[in-house]
This record gives C-alpha cells, structure tokens and sequence, in this order.
C-alpha cells in the first residue's frame, strides 16, 4: 500500500515552520495515542503514522531528503537515506514522542519532562432526600501550596537550586545499548533538572507543602448511589509545572428506613392490617414529597404490588420523575385478648361454614397438594 504524503498526515503546508509541526504533532499524538484508545487498532496504526511523519519532518536532513525524493529519500533499503538507528533515528523519536507528548512541548531532550498531577477522589456519604432535591455542600480536601519559607524552590533561604551534572538540567538522560539509544528519567534530580544542596527545612526540600482547602460542590438532583461528580484542577499539582489532576467526588447514599431505590424507582412495604386487607378502604402512604392517600380493594394479598405514578426520583439524566412501588404486607395480629381471640375463632367458625369462595388461595393450593400426592 502507499504511503500517505507526511505533510497531509499532520495537515500542515510543505512550508510550514518546525512549530507549526510540532504543534499539529502534539494535536494528534494526544488524539490517537494507545493510552487514550485502548483497543483501538485503527487509532493505534494512526498514532504510528503521525509518529514517523513527525520524525521525518522535524530532521532537517530527512526533511531536505523526503522534499526532494519523496519517501525513497528517506527509506533506508532505498539506498538514498534514512536515519537507520543512529543519530536522529529510533532513539530520537523515542525520545520525542514521550518529551512531547508528556513533557510540555520543550522539544527534544531540552528540558525537565513535566507530568500531569495525580486525581484524587472523596467519598461522599448524603441522604436519599439529598440525592433526590440536589443542594450545595462544602467539603474539606488535602491540598498543598507554595512553601512560605522558601516560595516554593525547596531549597533554603538564602541558598538556590543548581543545575543537575548528570543531565545537564535537561532532566533525562540518553543511555546507549547497543544499537538503541533509549531516554529515561535522570536518576539523580528525578526529572527536575536542578538539585538541591541545602534543602528547606519547613517543606524538606519540596517546595510545597500540605494543607487543607475547603471547596464548595453542587450535588444536582437526583444524583445515584456510584456517580462522581468532577472538580478540576483540585488534584494532585504536577511535576515541573505541569498541570494538576483533578479530584472526584464519589456519592454514597446512607440506607433509607422506608425507601429502596432502583434507578429512579422507588420501593417500600406497606403493611396493612388484617382487617383492612379484608375490607378494603383508603390509607396513606409516605414519599419523598409527603404523604398520599390511595383506596385499596377488598381482599387485598400479601404481596400485592401498588404503583404510585411520578412519585419516585427524577435523575439527572431523565426527563420525569420514576414510580413508587408499594409491596402490600399484610399484619398478623399479636397480643390478642380472649375477646378478641374468641372472636377470631367465631369469625374463622363462618368462614369454614361459607366454602371455599372466601378461601381461594388456599383452595388452590390444596387442590395441587392433592394432585401431588396423587
């Protein structure tokens, strides 16, 4: 298959300055590179394309070859050019495509690599009445500052940082093995690219240090149990002035006395008396937005199930509020007097004495007890 011309691979003009490349380059790393799309084949070969049209053009010589040759001149089994793995080739662009994409723009091996602070997340405890009508809350969340001591360089006053000798200041370091030549963080400044002779001694030598902030967060209504709700910049700060994280907080809603939710559902049982059941009649129920009243029917079961339209929650992403659902409970009586017991054994006396027809759950039952056993 032939391959793409580079300069339309990054959609820049064969006139374009090393900047403009550059620039397009981070644009598209950022947009295919594998840690965004994971599993993606087609972002992968795209992230791979943008890579080498970037490694071509920001050469001057492999730039000079490819304008004059196309990609003969820079294809080493050509035999007019190409980089092979030695100044400019592999090692380079290793080295480009973390320094660029992680490193803040600085351009190859010209500084201190910068890195994204860290998310954090908090935990969140509310009610199902907050879940359900929203408000505002504050919370309180470890942050850290600028040291006052030394305003935020880590070393100690009246002293300063001085450049690293194992990097340069550059903050990596280029090791050779073999034929790969492979960049990595400088194991003695960690990246910083100064050290610190005499360090802080109110930060050790950080720069920063730990307090606690109080942020304001606006729990929308009808938030569920599990959804976080994101503020940022409020993580962890970068390294090298990159930029910080940011911190999620977590919704966990306490157990309801009365309520279960399901999405935007609700669910409670109602028990009702042994008489009611039987007679029938009107009864209130609780939900979020007070009470209602609803009639029952005569010879009402345990188990029965009652939907109350519209009473349920509203989510954040729905357009009506969900239902309540009320499960039917009905209530042996304890504790009973001899009056009362002796009029349940005179009620259940006319009940055998009328059949069946008051009966029916139990008639069936039997009826498939029998068949059973027969």
């Amino acid at each position: 298959m032939a391959k793409r011309d580079f300069y339309e691979i990054l959609g820049v003009a064969k006139t374009a300055s090393e900047d403009e490349i550059k620039k397009s380059y981070r644009k598209l790393a950022m947009k295919y590179h594998p840690d965004r799309n994971p599993d993606n084949k087609e972002a992968e070969e795209k992230f791979k394309e943008v890579k080498e049209a970037y490694e071509m053009l920001t050469n001057p010589e492999k730039r000079e070859a490819y304008d004059r040759y196309g990609h003969a001149g820079v294809d080493p089994n050509s035999g007019m050019g190409g980089g092979g793995f030695g100044a400019g080739g592999f090692g380079d662009a290793f080295g480009d495509i973390f320094g660029d994409i992680f490193g803040g723009g600085r351009g190859r091996s010209s500084g201190p690599q910068v890195y994204r602070g860290a998310d954090l997340r908090y935990n969140l405890e509310i009610t199902l009445e907050q879940a359900a009508s929203g408000f505002d809350t504050t919370i309180r969340v470890p942050s850290w500052d600028k040291c006052d001591t030394c305003h935020g360089s880590g070393a100690k006053p009246g002293t300063q940082p001085v450049t690293c000798s194992t990097c340069a200041g550059h903050g990596q370091v280029r090791m050779q093995q073999g034929f790969f030549s492979i960049q990595q963080t400088c194991p003695k400044c960690h990246g910083s690219g100064k050290i610190i002779p005499e360090p802080c001694a109110a930060c050790g030598g950080a720069g920063r240090i730990k307090r606690n902030k109080t942020l304001e967060v606006k729990i929308p209504a009808g938030i569920d149990n599990g959804m976080r709700i994101r503020s940022s910049g409020n993580g962890e700060p970068g390294t090298n002035g990159g930029p910080p994280g940011d911190l999620y907080v977590e919704i966990h809603i306490k157990p309801h006395e009365v309520f279960q939710r399901e999405g935007d559902d609700l669910h409670c049982e109602m028990p009702i008396s042994f008489t009611k059941a039987a007679l029938g009649g009107e009864i209130e129920v609780p939900t979020l937005g007070g009470k209602v009243s609803f009639t029952i029917p005569e010879g009402t079961q345990t188990g029965k199930t009652f939907r109350l339209k519209g009473k349920g929650v509203k989510g954040v992403r729905s357009g009506y509020a969900g239902d309540l659902f009320c499960h039917v409970v009905v209530e042996t009586p304890v504790k009973l007097t001899d009056k009362q017991k002796d009029l349940l054994k005179e009620f259940d006396r006319l009940t055998k004495e009328g059949g069946s027809k008051h009966s029916p759950q139990s008639k069936g039952w039997m009826d498939k007890v029998k068949d059973f056993f027969e």
